[in-house]
């Protein structure tokens, strides 16, 4: 197969998170089951134009901003007359409202939507044009009958609530790479070491994290806070950190690359995540690989790949209380927290990039056969 898949980011994209993940490490083994493979996708600072990263050749152009008014010029001008033999819409915020001018066959991957969930995240008129260009995208994308992958139970859930067909949807699970995330005990933290992994974004509410935290850290002696990850709420984080006191207490690691990420996820106890609404937690899966139990929101998403009381646990989204108390209970025991990373280490193991890719090429297959 000839595949060009349309996303806002690459892999290498300083901004890019899970859904960039998710589609590089499929397509990537993709191409390598002898399949051709091109991303379009915004540019950044310092990015060639054009480069192959693992198989993927990768075209920039526009910004991160402007970027979906490229996708249809830049199809009609090119993409359309290039052969392909299907098209996937990786949808994510802004959609590209491909199905009103690809001609192939077309898939959409879906992490989640946003929704309401985006009024939380940015000032009221971009918030109400995001949520108003998603509601249409998917309006269009379900009368034109467009098939989904998704990543999880709760999305594909969402999707028909939307009113998408069942037969439509097939799954596209977030993995992780086990020959990169493994455990490691003898990098474990001596000093209590409490983690948070991903994208610095409002509505991921990391905010309630330094709040639980701070109660934490009022009574668990040399207990440490470490924030990897970069955002455009970094900025206001350490403003928050420093308003409770907190900021000796607390580490923004910012970016760091994979090594680095590994033997972070390693060393801390345990992981928390905040996040309102996730399409399924990729940085869980990697957490408990690298034999890390974490903390999550009972939201959609997480709640998919946490479980609760035997892999991780799950709080009531917001309850700062809650969360507090099961930071404390899972510094305080050792047992639990042994016996959830565990859990959660084998949980892991039956996610594997592998299998993902080979029923993903057997789903688009399929598609062009019914074509």
């Amino acid at each position: 197969m000839k595949i060009l898949i349309f996303n806002w980011q690459d892999i290498r994209n300083p901004l890019g998170g899970g859904a960039e993940v998710h589609l590089h490490q499929i397509f990537s083994r993709i191409v390598k089951l002898g399949h051709e493979v091109t991303l379009f996708c915004s540019s950044f600072d310092g990015a060639p134009a054009e480069e192959t990263i693992d198989g993927i050749k990768i075209i920039r152009e526009g910004s991160r901003y402007l970027f979906n008014f490229k996708v249809p010029f830049r199809y009609w001008k090119r993409f359309r007359n290039e052969r392909y033999d299907i098209v996937i819409d990786d949808m994510n915020k802004i959609p590209f409202f491909t199905p009103l001018y690809v001609k192939e066959p077309l898939f959409f991957i879906i992490h989640h939507l946003f929704g309401k969930s985006i009024f939380r995240e940015a000032p009221l008129p971009f918030a109400l044009y995001v949520y108003l260009m998603e509601k249409i995208g998917v309006m269009l994308g379900r009368r034109k009958q467009v098939p989904l992958l998704v990543v999880s139970p709760s999305t594909k859930n969402e999707m028909l609530a939307k009113g998408f067909r069942e037969k439509d949807i097939e799954y596209a699970f977030n993995c992780v790479d086990h020959n990169l995330h493994k455990p490691n005990s003898a990098q474990r933290s001596i000093k209590p070491l409490v983690g948070y992994f991903g994208r610095l974004k409002k509505y991921k509410s990391i905010d309630h994290l330094l709040k639980a935290f701070t109660v934490v850290w009022k009574r668990v002696q040399d207990v440490r806070l470490i924030i990897i990850g970069e955002g455009d709420y970094r900025r206001k984080l350490e403003s928050i950190a420093k308003e409770l006191g907190i900021s000796n207490a607390v580490c923004f690691k910012g970016y760091v690359d994979e090594q680095e990420k590994v033997r972070l996820l390693q060393e801390v106890w345990f992981i928390v995540n905040t996040s309102s609404k996730e399409g399924w937690g990729l940085t869980v899966i990697e957490s408990n690989a690298c034999g890390t139990t974490v903390i999550g929101s009972n939201v959609p998403g997480l709640r998919d790949a946490i479980q609760d009381g035997k892999t991780g646990m799950l709080y009531e989204y917001g309850n700062i209380n809650e969360l507090s108390d099961k930071m404390l209970m899972m510094l305080n025991d050792s047992s639990l927290r042994d016996r959830l990373a565990t859990n959660a280490y084998e949980w892991s193991k039956t996610f594997d990039w592998d299998n993902v890719a080979q029923q993903t090429v057997k789903i688009l297959q399929k598609r062009l056969q019914k074509r």
